[in-house]
């Protein structure tokens, strides 16, 4: 598999440090909010860590905004998408590309991308409310699921509750390709609340902590 090239980024750290400050929230209250530890909290503020979007969805619901506030996605305009056309974005600093294939509709509760994950790459563990299906399309993951790993392959899938912790990582040397599909409502937060969402080229940034 050829490594894909994610056409938007952003930085997220700023944003995730100026909406708390607006809010007058402390790292400690932020952490006991989204479930998130203070100290990963703290490396994502300096921008020294990168959240998959399941973390990053649990951050921007305890801050009261929708994920969209943070990465500025792009939207499928109705159900389909089209594989050739289908935009690609990342997380900044993430080597993990995204396609994102759900669309959204009144009464809609998934949410639903493709990843390609590089060789190498190892997510953080993560436990939040939801569900989540994960099939293998290309390559292979090691999905850890309350300690136990469970080795997936091209065709494997594996559904389970998203309050288990949980995390995975690609042990091999090529890319993998995995659909996700969950109940974790990444776009369905609330309306962004503050006018400093970034471009889809670039992040809003300023210095300090």
């Amino acid at each position: 598999m050829s490594r894909p090239q994610p056409q938007t980024t952003t930085s997220i750290g700023p944003l995730i440090r100026g909406r708390r400050r607006k809010l007058a929230i402390t790292l400690q209250e932020l952490g006991e909010k989204s479930g998130v530890s203070v100290g990963y909290l703290s490396q994502l503020e300096r921008d020294n860590a990168t959240p998959t979007l399941g973390t990053l969805a649990q951050i921007a619901k305890a801050l009261g905004v929708g994920l969209d506030y943070f990465i500025a996605t792009p939207r499928p305009a109705d159900a389909l998408t089209v594989a050739a056309n289908r935009p690609r974005f990342s997380v900044d600093g993430s080597s993990v590309v995204y396609e994102r294939i759900g669309a959204e509709f009144p009464g809609s509760h998934l949410s639903s991308f493709i990843l390609h994950v590089p060789p190498g790459y190892r997510s953080e563990t993560v436990s939040h409310e939801g569900e989540e299906i994960v099939f293998i399309l290309e390559g292979s993951v090691v999905q850890v699921l309350e300690g136990e790993e469970f080795r997936m392959q091209v065709g494997d899938s594996l559904h389970y509750s998203g309050n288990r912790p949980h995390g995975w990582y690609n042990d091999s040397d090529d890319w993998a390709k995995v659909l996700w599909t969950g109940t974790l409502e990444l776009f369905h937060g609330p309306t962004r609340a503050a006018p400093i969402v970034p471009s889809l080229a670039t992040g809003l940034r300023e210095d300090g902590q």
